[in-house]
């Protein structure tokens, strides 16, 4: 079933990422699996459009409309937590959350890692934000179990060779002399780990304090808080820029 186009009308995935469901990417195979109906049908092509207005959206059997307001929440994640929406045998960030609407964590932060993790409704804002595009600042107090020479920090805000690539130029601030202060505006697999690694050290503890204009601030460990008006209306911003 495809519905004709009309001015109200938008893509069954981009409604599903909107709606909470999932991204817009899983929302395609969800569709292909027929697992979404629209008006009492199942729908299996990915050009199908629909009225939020009007059009009734069933996924596995339960209606999906837009959410009136999305939420925009920073979480202090403790280590030990996987940043992902399900994994099996693992504790997720997801325990940490309880809101009515069905939240994304926005990125990632890996396991052992701590510090502040965005996490939002808005399927499509999640999906831009967790794009390697999109070059917002991310902050990270990191402590190493030997001491960091200067020539270390000066490779790291050069940039070096991890994984076959480069890193983008980083700033860089000695806190001690095994403690620093580091800002990226890329997100690249376990960057800051890597880049220890091969200067001979070992990352003990990466704990992210800001992303963007987001800080951590004195928010406790585990505990998670709506951004404010302001910061929503910033990250928003931003991301149309």
């Amino acid at each position: 079933m495809t519905t004709i186009p009309t001015r109200g009308q938008i893509r069954l995935q981009k409604f599903l990422s909107g709606a909470g469901v999932c991204s817009r990417r899983r929302a395609e195979v969800y569709i292909a699996e027929g697992r979404v109906a629209v008006n009492g049908q199942v729908v299996t092509e990915l050009g199908t459009k629909v009225d939020p207005e009007s059009d009734d959206v069933m996924f596995d059997g339960h209606r999906v409309t837009l959410a009136e307001s999305h939420v925009y929440i920073a979480l202090n994640k403790p280590p030990g937590y996987v940043t992902s929406c399900l994994q099996k045998q693992e504790t997720t960030v997801m325990e940490l959350v309880a809101v009515d609407q069905r939240v994304f964590p926005v990125g990632r932060l890996d396991k052992p890692s701590c510090g502040l993790l965005l996490m939002t409704s808005d399927g499509g804002l999640h999906q831009r934000l967790s794009h390697p595009s999109f070059d917002h600042e991310k902050e990270y107090d990191v402590a190493c179990d030997r001491p960091v020479s200067d020539a270390d920090l000066d490779a790291m805000r050069r940039g070096m060779v991890i994984t076959g690539r480069k890193t983008r130029p980083a700033k860089v601030k000695r806190l001690s002399d095994r403690r620093f202060l580091i800002i990226l505006q890329e997100g690249r697999n376990r960057q800051i780990r890597r880049m220890a690694e091969m200067l001979g050290n070992r990352v003990v503890l990466l704990r992210r304090i800001r992303i963007a204009h987001i800080h951590l601030g004195d928010l406790a460990e585990g505990r998670w808080r709506y951004l404010t008006e302001e910061e929503k209306k910033a990250l928003l911003h931003q991301e149309e820029t």
